[in-house]
């Protein structure tokens, strides 16, 4: 039997939408506020969203069963598996002593603090976005950096920070390639007006980094080193998706970007070095910026022994984001399980389609293709290199389960709670009261987009829940449909900090398990005011010239 979504079951769209907010609020609240351990945090909003959908919306609690169990299901595959091997392959580095080279060959390159999160957090971080998306940048930039010495809250924190502007075409385009092939956008069009939206936030976003770890004098005096790093990200970005497509955006601007940062740190250097790993308050900038000391010097030997983990996790990584290597995976094995009770048993209704619209619900067992495998084939490669033997290896990989179990747990949980309010249509409702806002609406459809990201976790996600609604209201107000499009997922880019999943890949590649709330007391405001700022700018496009010249109609 087909269950129709319904998005105001109480006739009364305050009452129903602050019943969806529920589960949400609850989370939060208890990750935020009260300081319960995320996957108990992650268990009661799951409970909570079990409730408001059975009773508040009518859905069968079979059906709301099954849709917690299929989110549950992509809990684990990919995004438990990204997470799992890329702490396995961290281990490995650490224990075979690495880490330490390769902190030492950085501190080459600048002993600053801000330079090395600079180089690490946003510039190697983008690429890692723009190769695989879907975590992998966050475990791989925070991993590094508690490497480094920085501060567990530092590395969490800013790596979801920094992790923000690349997100739209992250995993080669993929979030603004799913937002056109579903919703009937043209691919070019949408792709060119997030282009024209997202550069200013890429060249603002290194400025609000540094700033968030070390205060405003301390970002002012690597000004120029910022500027750089954001310049030559923020034009290729523009070029690359104004020009060629969406899918190498991030990679050619994360490219770019690293090289012109290293060759222009051969050429200039702070005054002051920043040696403190720990995030300051503004006023202790000057207290931490202190003369260089000695740099250790290794054998170019050691030095390529260290980064050959990253190395060969970087290609590896690329490879298995190539839409063909994926297509051929999949073709040698990818199994779908259409899940029975659930597969197009659910309905979307309008304003949010245009017709009555059935929900699909098949896991595809994509084990092969998933970019979690790719990340254990460079893990055992690396590990071979490095000279462990076999049982050493499969010793630290259980060890390494062991450590992520309750990180798994939660991730498994989140993602079934995200998945249970798509099918049960809360989010939807929470979508719709962002927009009916009338003439703000290019200001709150931009906040739906953080919202579905902030929720689901993917800008894809978000896109796909939402990019339908954008286009039908901008029909409505006049407005343009690649405009509101693009805006989902130019604002989507800033929830991408504050979602759960990525929070709990924060915490365990940081190994700071139990300090979820800490990481989303400390990105909170960060996200929720760059949000606003691409809600502002996005009005501006609608409303203000000479910015209604880069609407791509």
């Amino acid at each position: 039997m087909v269950w129709q979504q319904v998005y105001d079951p109480f006739g009364n769209m305050f009452i129903s939408t602050a019943l969806a907010a529920i589960p949400i609020v609850v989370m939060l609240a208890c990750l935020g506020l009260f300081h319960i351990k995320a996957h108990i945090a992650a268990g009661l909003g799951l409970l909570a969203a079990a409730l408001v959908a059975v009773f508040a919306y009518g859905m069968p609690a079979g059906m709301a069963a099954r849709a917690a169990l299929y989110g549950g299901f992509t809990g684990l595959l990919p995004i438990g598996w990204i997470v799992l091997n890329i702490i396995f392959l961290q281990q490995l580095a650490e224990r075979n002593g690495s880490f330490k080279i390769l902190q030492d060959s950085l501190s080459g390159i600048t002993e600053d603090r801000r330079l090395q999160l600079l180089l690490i957090s946003f510039c190697f971080g983008a690429f890692f976005e723009g190769a695989a998306g879907f975590g992998t940048p966050v475990a791989v930039t925070a991993g590094i950096l508690i490497g480094l010495g920085f501060s567990p809250l530092a590395a969490s924190g800013l790596s979801l920070i920094a992790n923000t502007a690349p997100v739209a075409f992250g995993a080669l385009g993929t979030p603004v390639i799913t937002l056109a092939r579903v919703h009937g956008y043209d691919l070019m069009e949408v792709t060119a007006m997030i282009g024209r939206q997202l550069p200013l936030f890429s060249l603002m976003v290194p400025f609000w980094l540094i700033w968030a770890f070390a205060g405003r004098k301390a970002m002012m005096e690597i000004w120029p080193a910022i500027l750089v790093t954001g310049l030559s990200f923020a034009i290729p970005q523009y070029l690359v998706s104004n020009f060629i497509g969406p899918e190498l955006v991030d990679i050619i601007a994360a490219l770019v970007s690293m090289v012109s940062l290293v060759l222009f740190l051969r050429v200039w250097q702070p005054r002051k070095i920043w040696t403190s790993p720990s995030l300051k308050s503004r006023d202790a900038s000057a207290a931490e910026a202190t003369p260089a000391g000695p740099i250790v010097r290794h054998s170019r030997a050691a030095l390529v022994r260290a980064w050959t983990p990253w190395v060969i996790l970087t290609v590896f990584v690329f490879v298995w984001g190539l839409p063909s290597v994926k297509t051929w995976l999949d073709h040698l094995y990818a199994p779908k399980f259409p899940l029975a009770g659930l597969h197009n048993l659910v309905e979307k209704m309008p304003p949010v389609v245009r017709a009555p619209t059935r929900e699909s619900a098949v896991y595809v067992l994509g084990l092969l293709s998933a970019t979690g495998t790719g990340i254990l084939l460079s893990a055992i490669v690396s590990a071979l290199v490095m000279k462990y033997n076999p049982v050493e290896i499969v010793r630290t990989f259980f060890r390494t389960l062991w450590l992520v179990r309750y990180s798994l747990f939660t991730i498994v949980l989140m993602l079934a709670l995200g998945t249970l309010t798509r099918y049960s249509g809360t989010d939807t409702t929470l979508g719709l009261a962002f927009a009916n806002t009338g003439m703000l609406y290019p200001f709150f459809g931009t906040l739906m987009g953080w919202l579905g990201v902030a929720m689901t976790g993917s800008d894809t996600a978000s896109n796909v829940l939402f990019g339908g609604m954008q286009k039908v209201a901008a029909g409505h107000l006049g407005l343009g449909a690649n405009l509101m499009g693009a805006a989902n997922s130019s604002g989507g880019v800033m929830g991408k900090m504050i979602d759960a999943q990525s929070i709990v890949v924060a915490s365990t590649a940081t190994r700071w398990v139990n300090h979820e709330g800490d990481i989303l007391r400390y990105v909170f405001f960060h996200s929720i005011a760059l949000a606003c700022l691409v809600g502002l700018f996005v009005t501006m496009q609608a409303y203000v010239w000479p910015f209604t010249l880069m609407v791509v109609r």
